[in-house]
C-alpha cells in the first residue's frame, strides 16, 4: 500500500521543466476536472496571426479540449474544441464550427488551426485536408501574456475546468506560430515531413508541467503508426 501511495504521488508533482519531447506523447487517461499540462510560453506580446498544429487520440465523441489558450481579458483566446467529428475554433470568446474534416477514432490524428486578424480568417486542417474558411474576430488581436492548458477548457484565467470538456487520450507535437502557416509547411507537419518548429512553443524544446494525473510516455505505446 505504501508503494502505492509513492507511486501516485509522482503523478501528482507539479514541477516546470524543459524537455525535447520528441517521440513522446501526453497521455489523460481520465476524465476529470483537475488533470492537465501547463505551457510556458512566457511571452508577452501582442499576436495578431496565430497557427496551432497538435496529434490527437483519442476514443471519446463528447465535447473536449485539447488546447486553450486564455488571456487576461478572455478565457477562450485560442481554444480547440471537438465534438464527434465536428471541430470547434474559439478566439476572443467568439466560436465558429467547421464541419465535414475527416478524421478517426483511435489513430493520430494531426489538427492545425490557423487565424489571420487583418482579415478575421481562420481555418482547421485535419491530416493534412482543409476545411472552408470562416470569419472569426476581424480586427481583433491577442494581448497579454497567456496562459496555455492541454487537457482542459479554461472558463478563467488559468483555471476553473469542467471535466464533462476535459480530454482523455493521448495528445502529441504541439506547435505554436505567431504566423499563419503555408498549406505547405500545414502539409509537411502533417505527414511527417520536414517543417520549421513553432516559436512560440516548440514540441521539441518545451517548457511544462503536469498536473494531476498526466503521464509522459514513448509514442510507440499506442501502436499505431499511420497519420504521424
Amino acid at each position: 500500500m505504501e508503494r502505492l501511495v509513492v507511486l501516485f504521488s509522482l503523478f501528482l508533482l507539479t514541477t516546470a521543466k524543459r524537455q525535447d519531447l520528441s517521440g513522446k506523447m501526453f497521455t489523460f487517461p481520465v476524465e476529470s476536472n483537475t488533470h492537465h499540462v501547463v505551457l510556458n510560453p512566457e511571452m508577452n506580446k501582442i499576436f495578431f496571426t496565430v497557427t496551432v498544429c497538435l496529434r490527437v487520440f483519442s476514443d471519446i465523441s463528447r465535447f473536449q479540449s485539447p488546447f486553450s489558450l486564455s488571456l487576461p481579458s478572455c478565457d477562450n483566446a485560442f481554444s480547440i474544441f471537438k465534438e464527434n467529428h465536428v471541430y470547434i475554433l474559439n478566439i476572443l470568446n467568439e466560436g465558429q464550427n467547421f464541419w465535414g474534416l475527416k478524421d478517426e477514432y483511435n489513430v493520430w490524428n494531426s489538427v492545425c488551426a490557423t487565424w489571420d486578424a487583418s482579415t478575421g480568417l481562420a481555418q482547421v486542417w485535419v491530416n493534412g485536408i482543409p476545411s472552408s474558411r470562416k470569419g472569426i474576430k476581424a480586427g481583433g488581436s491577442l494581448t497579454g501574456i497567456p496562459k496555455i492548458i492541454l487537457g482542459q477548457e479554461q472558463d478563467s484565467y488559468g483555471g476553473h475546468f469542467d471535466a464533462a470538456q476535459s480530454f482523455v487520450g493521448m495528445l502529441t507535437d504541439v506547435h505554436m506560430w505567431d504566423s499563419v502557416l503555408s498549406p505547405d509547411q500545414i502539409a509537411y507537419y502533417s505527414h511527417g515531413g520536414q517543417f520549421t518548429p513553432g516559436n512560440v512553443i516548440n514540441w521539441n524544446s518545451l517548457e511544462f508541467s503536469t498536473n494531476g494525473y498526466v503521464v509522459v510516455e514513448s509514442k510507440e505505446t499506442s501502436h499505431e503508426v499511420g497519420n504521424m
